[in-house]
């Protein structure tokens, strides 16, 4: 029964990513019947830490004795997480804990700190999108999702950025509480119950850089011709070569096919005019060249894990739908 939760810091904490965490299991609403947790913040670095605010500092009176009966330890993000070291005893502290069946949670770039611990060797995890590269390099052992908000490979949760981070907190509260606990919660935040872990980070892939040496001008062509439809065939002739050389070519310098290529263009200008214009979704389909609402719709889905209507609500509020 999860009762007993922690949130360890090191200095350079960043207050949204704690707040999170304190939103979610510090505050009493035991006035409306849901259940309280044992909760504190502990430092893994002294009894103050500084922040990346300006000014703002965090003082506590616990230390890493608090993490040895806690039944969930958060580790909030933090500045330079990515590339400091971190204290031995924090990463054996964590170790013991999942050791003895407590569960542990990263938001954001508090990940990194499980992968020093080793927790991440062999689990599949999340990380925001821009910190997914440097985390490979750090944790090769690690199966890294980087397009998905959060992975619970229980006792081992990870959460992408800020936001996702809430999205991990209910989760772990919904599958040890019930939904009517996380329900009730997510109201009490004014925030949505439940999002996926699935869904998409809502995140932007630019185009390979220095990689396209003999695709690069059929690539700027297809950028701009997406409402197009075309063929391996006739993009092969363009770059003057023959449809299997091509494709091999494509596939070496991009990473992806080029159906593939072209359909994760297609949504990502999507994604550019459902957040910039007020042309209705028939109108964006058939400039992505998707041709219908609904083939639009299917791809979205399937690329970001939520619908053209309710992604233009997210960036543009309700009324823009």
């Amino acid at each position: 029964m999860l009762k007993n939760v922690v949130a360890v810091l090191l200095d350079g904490v960043h207050p949204f990513e704690l707040g999170v965490v304190c939103e979610v299991f510090g505050i009493d609403r035991s006035d409306e019947g849901l259940p309280t947790y044992d909760f504190a913040v502990a430092s893994a670095e002294g009894p103050t830490l500084g922040t990346h605010v300006g000014g703002l500092s965090v003082s506590t009176p616990y230390g890493l004795e608090r993490l040895e009966e806690a039944d969930l330890i958060a580790v909030p993000a933090g500045a330079d997480y990515v590339v400091r070291e971190y204290p031995p005893a924090l990463l054996d502290a964590l170790r013991r804990a999942v050791d003895r069946g407590a569960r542990v949670l990263s938001v954001c770039s508090g990940v990194f700190v499980l992968g020093a611990a080793g927790l991440l060797d062999g689990r599949r995890c999340s990380v925001h999108w821009r910190q997914a590269d440097e985390l490979a390099v750090r944790n090769p052992r690690a199966i890294i999702e980087p397009d998905v908000l959060y992975v619970d490979e229980d006792p081992v949760i990870t959460s992408a950025g800020t936001a996702a981070g809430i999205d991990a907190c209910l989760h772990i509260v919904r599958k040890e509480q019930g939904p009517e606990v996380a329900n009730k919660i997510a109201r009490r935040m004014v925030v949505p119950p439940h999002r996926d872990g699935g869904q998409a980070q809502y995140i932007e892939r630019p185009l390979p850089k220095d990689r396209c040496d003999t695709v690069g001008e059929v690539l700027v062509w297809m950028e701009r011709h997406l409402d197009e439809e075309v063929t391996v065939e006739q993009l092969a002739e363009r770059a003057h070569m023959s449809p299997r050389t091509f494709a091999r070519r494509f596939q070496q310098e991009t990473g992806t096919t080029p159906y593939r290529w072209i359909l994760r263009q297609r949504v990502l200008l999507a994604q550019r005019l459902l957040e910039g214009t007020d042309e209705t979704v028939d109108a964006v389909a058939g400039r992505t060249g998707f041709g219908t609402a609904a083939a639009l719709r299917h791809q979205f889905v399937r690329a970001l894990g939520t619908t053209p209507n309710a992604y233009r609500r997210t960036f543009r509020g309700p009324e823009a739908a």
